[in-house]
């Protein structure tokens, strides 16, 4: 007699009862309901399954960049899983062209019946904000109360719970605090970068006075600028005058981190720079995509409420306006950008150095 061999069925895998049941308009029942609800909540179904894949990534990331190294093979997961979140944020952005199908007036249908419900009240969408970084005193808040009073027990627990608890930008700046490159024997990379700039500052001052193709004016115009920045370079190499930047809330990233990402940035070719430097570039892509998203949000609220007051209470446009720039996270890695010289200009790393950022083997 044979055992009866088990086997899980697609339908019981994946849950479609309940995930295909789970569609209930508040509009009417069947034919009564207004048609475009279905929609409506679909989409919004469809995101919440995909910030749970999102929150699946980031504590997998967090948890990794919580140990005291992080090996070549854990970073090149990372970016990866970093990258995965940038490829959902692409989805996530796209949709809103389905929601958009929906017309202003289809949509006033059934609008009545959703307030006080609203996207500000999505927990998880809350969990991955705070999760990167976005913690309470860096909010654009509305109302006058904070956003977790949106949750009740358990869930407001959580989420304060992880306000107390060190996020992605947190992590990633010990991370790049870690990094042991500034200075390495004779290779001091704050002083080199220092003499580097003021050299090529020097060479175009020189060749703006040498030059007989300008007019007296025009060259005095352009000395000037050049001199700014020589002095807002002088600035950002102080260490001092950056712990005052970030007193005022001009910069939040440690000067160690931001010098330490200055040097993957002007490096990244060198072998061992080349998945930090990945890491970085991933992070600025997933602020740009978060904005996009919110932006996108924004114009479609725009389309089809104009003015109105969003059903949670908010501003509607002008809340979600004000959070596509102050909601950023990773500005200060996309900021490193200004401090960019040219390759010609780049102080040249020693030998030794060179052996440390590469794959050097001996014999």
């Amino acid at each position: 007699m044979s055992e009866k061999s088990s086997s899980i069925h697609y339908i019981n895998y994946l849950d479609l009862d309940k995930i295909l049941n789970a569609q209930n308009t508040v509009s009417g029942k069947g034919n009564a309901a207004a048609h475009e609800e279905m929609l409506f909540i679909i989409i919004h179904q469809t995101y919440e399954l995909w910030f749970k894949q999102i929150i699946h990534e980031l504590e997998s990331i967090i948890s990794m960049f919580k140990t005291d190294t992080i090996d070549e093979s854990s970073l090149s997961t990372v970016v990866k899983r970093v990258s995965r979140i940038n490829t959902i944020m692409d989805t996530l952005i796209n949709q809103i062209e389905i929601l958009e199908t929906m017309t202003a007036i289809e949509f006033l249908d059934f609008r009545n019946h959703l307030s006080p419900a609203s996207g500000f009240q999505s927990h998880q969408f809350r969990k991955i904000e705070v999760m990167t970084g976005l913690k309470i005193k860096n909010r654009h808040e509305f109302g006058g109360c904070p956003y977790h009073d949106q949750f009740e027990n358990n869930k407001k627990s959580e989420i304060l719970n992880l306000e107390k608890n060190e996020s992605l930008f947190d992590l990633l700046e010990k991370w790049l605090e870690r990094i042991p490159f500034l200075k390495i024997n004779e290779f001091d990379f704050i002083q080199k970068y220092d003499e580097a700039v003021n050299k090529m500052i020097g060479k175009e001052i020189q060749s703006l006075e040498s030059s007989k193709h300008i007019e007296d004016k025009e060259r005095e115009i352009r000395i000037k600028m050049i001199n700014e920045n020589r002095k807002y370079f002088s600035q950002i190499l102080n260490e001092e005058n950056h712990k005052i930047a970030i007193k005022n809330g001009e910069t939040s990233l440690s000067y160690k981190a931001t010098m330490s990402a200055l040097l993957i940035n002007l490096y990244h070719e060198e072998p061992i720079l080349h998945m930090p430097y990945k890491l970085i570039q991933k992070l600025i892509e997933f602020d740009h995509k978060i904005a996009t998203w919110r932006f996108r949000h924004m114009q479609m609220v725009e389309k089809m409420l104009g003015k109105k007051v969003g059903t949670g209470g908010s501003s509607g446009q002008g809340y979600l306006k004000n959070t596509v720039e102050k909601h950023k996270i990773f500005t200060d890695l996309c900021n490193i950008s200004t401090l960019l010289i040219s390759k010609t200009h780049l102080p040249e790393l020693s030998e030794s150095l060179k052996q440390s950022l590469g794959f050097h083997y001996t014999k």
